[in-house]
């Protein structure tokens, strides 16, 4: 059996994504040491006894020796915990990231002023509304993809250690392709970062409106609604950071959005049946194109634990 993809690797901020890496590198094999920060100290306290690996008191003990530095942390906290742990890296090692927007990130990191660090920013497409060490799992990786936005062209020893990060992220059981940063921030704003917007502004108008209360919004969420809530659980810092961080891309598609949306208040305005029973028929296939390509499933209630089914 091949040895570990790292030696060792450090992991700054120990939730959801970084507990999972942790866990999945460790039981995976793709690490054989991980070391942990997170200016939290009770959450680090939390992940070291779980057995996420072994702490650090600062982020410079926990990068010193690293192979690997995975900033774990909310987009707009990237830069000050690269700063404060790039002096301490070893020269060759990979510093690397899992925030859902690569433009900022990565002129960020490169403008560290290391050139013996090999700067690849990354993205693990996964994830759930939970966050905390405690949400932390191995499985989390597996079949999802995992964007990597390395430079397009590098030296070959960069080359070498952007193919040892995607062996690393294939090793954990994520498929592994690489990008170019502002087209992945273009990609994930239709993905990603609009469907959260409009959750966060659906669950708002909904306890907005005067002629509906709170009470009769809980009892009586269909599953669209409470989907919704769902997805507006998630950690409102990280989102705050996703949206001041890739405003560019975000505006550029909240604009199709609008003029979507205004096509279909016409639609309903002017009873145009046909409008909008084309539009749905096409957002339906490709839903089905999403389930066909392994990206989710058609059964009931996806998404939610067995013991929230009711």
């Amino acid at each position: 059996m091949a040895g570990p993809v790292f030696k060792q690797i450090a992991i700054i901020g120990v939730g959801l994504i970084g507990g999972s890496i942790a866990r999945a590198a460790l039981e995976k094999g793709a690490a054989g040491e991980v070391v942990l920060f997170d200016g939290n100290a009770d959450a680090l306290r939390r992940a070291a006894e779980i057995g996420f690996g072994r702490p650090a008191a600062t982020i410079e003990d926990a990068v010193r020796e690293a192979e690997a530095v995975f900033h774990c942390v909310p987009v707009g906290a990237m830069g000050a915990t690269a700063r404060a742990s790039i002096g301490a890296m070893k020269a060759g090692a990979i510093l690397t990231d899992v925030g859902s927007v690569k433009g900022t990130v990565a002129r960020d990191f490169r403008s560290l002023e290391r050139a013996d660090i090999h700067v690849i920013p990354g993205h693990p497409i996964a994830g759930t509304e939970k966050s905390g060490p405690d949400a932390g799992f191995a499985s989390l990786f597996e079949g999802r993809w995992c964007i990597i936005t390395p430079e397009p062209a590098g030296s070959p020893d960069y080359v070498a250690a952007t193919d040892r990060l995607a062996a690393f992220w294939t090793t954990l059981g994520s498929k592994v392709e690489r990008m170019d940063a502002q087209r992945h921030d273009l990609v994930l704003a239709v993905t990603s970062h609009i469907p959260h917007l409009i959750a966060y502004n659906m669950v708002a108008t909904a306890y907005d409106m005067e002629a509906i209360t709170e009470g009769e919004v809980v009892k009586f969420s269909a599953a669209g609604f409470r989907d919704f809530t769902r997805i507006a659980a998630s950690d409102p810092t990280m989102w705050r950071d996703v949206f001041l961080n890739n405003r560019e891309a975000v505006l550029e598609v909240l604009g199709r959005f609008e003029d979507d949306l205004t096509a279909l208040r016409k639609a309903i305005r002017n009873a145009d049946g046909q409008k909008l029973f084309n539009t749905f028929t096409e957002s339906r296939r490709i839903r089905r194109e999403i389930i066909d390509a392994g990206q989710d499933t058609a059964a009931v209630n996806f998404g939610r634990d067995k013991d929230e089914k009711k």
